[in-house]
């Protein structure tokens, strides 16, 4: 942890300033200490070079398991593709001259896909995740200076609101209890003028119909690992049957992506079979683990944010894609 992270922190339940008494620290990182609220005397410990405001993983155990498995499959920096970042700026529609000295708040960072390419800008990034996956961050990008990593829950932010020139939620949302709380929280952490950007599942009348519902009153109730070693047992055939089916033309090949919950990207060119079948398994896992999956409408998530003064506008990419600014 950064000191110029502590002048971002307060304590999130009073939101007042906490005092920090410094254990380890290694050339300006403080990777050890106390920090305790001025105003209600709540203790917060800095462990690994990461203030945690959590006690527990919660409804995100899955996400902690799925990220520090498989840790670096979907970052550029390590796979040598462009992917994560070509879906950063398209769904952002922002750019690194824009983002230039600003502070940037990555909401539900996970593994570090996005900070990884937020990060190559002139802009002070923090990344949160409620689960273990902020240590899989952590170490993704170690050595970046200016980005900073906080394990929080999205409803109880350790800053004061406004306290971000930008903020964004790529493919977080979905998975939180309540969709419309999580987008006001992240929304008030956008100070006024700021931007704010978030793709969600979107939610169609035949949404539910789609395959992986079928399954996920079982594979939620599984042990995470049980239901990753099944997938990886599986796979082998799934990935050969779909790779023959996926690329059946028009509504045939869409039809039976509908109807089976393999998450086999055969059109993804930057992709090699191998690096493909590894993000089929990933994803499959994704797909079916998390212990919530909830679309959004646009007139649900809009309402939402625009009750914290956050207007947003549906772009023309594929997903729930918002973005706007705080008013």
């Amino acid at each position: 942890m950064k000191t110029t992270l502590l002048e971002k922190l307060v304590c999130p339940k009073c939101k007042v300033t906490l005092l920090c008494t410094v254990g380890r620290e290694t050339d300006g990182d403080i990777l050890e200490a106390d920090l305790k609220c001025s105003g209600c005397d709540r203790h917060y410990p800095v462990t690994n070079g990461i203030p945690r405001f959590v006690e527990t993983d919660d409804y995100a155990t899955s996400f902690g398991y799925q990220w520090n498995k498989f840790r670096k499959e979907q970052i550029d920096s390590f796979n040598g593709t462009t992917l994560s970042a070509d879906r950063f700026w398209s769904e952002t529609k922002w750019t690194p001259e824009m983002m230039k000295n600003k502070w940037i708040l990555d909401a539900g960072c996970g593994a570090g896909r996005f900070l990884d390419i937020a990060s190559l800008s002139e802009a002070e990034i923090v990344g949160i995740d409620i689960s273990s996956a902020i240590d899989a961050a952590r170490s993704n990008l170690e050595g970046r200076s200016n980005v900073h990593f906080v394990q929080a829950s999205i409803y109880e932010l350790p800053f004061r609101e406004g306290a971000f020139d930008l903020c964004y939620s790529i493919g977080v949302i979905q998975h939180t209890p309540d969709t419309s709380e999580s987008l006001r929280s992240v929304g008030r952490m956008v100070k006024a003028g700021g931007q704010f950007a978030t793709t969600i599942y979107p939610r169609k009348p035949w949404t539910k119909l789609y395959s992986k519902y079928w399954f996920r009153p079982f594979t939620t109730r599984m042990k995470k690992e049980m239901l990753l070693d099944l997938i990886e047992k599986i796979m082998p055939v799934a990935f050969s049957i779909t790779n023959f089916l996926f690329r059946l033309p028009g509504v045939i090949g869409r039809g039976f992506m509908f109807i089976i919950p393999v998450a086999n990207y055969v059109n993804e060119k930057q992709l090699t079979e191998r690096d493909r079948y590894q993000w089929a398994i990933l994803d499959t896992f994704d797909m079916l683990s998390p212990y919530y999956d909830q679309p959004m409408t646009e007139a649900e998530a809009s309402s939402a944010l625009d009750e914290v003064g956050v207007k947003v506008k549906r772009t023309g990419q594929s997903g729930l894609n918002l973005i706007g600014k705080r008013v």
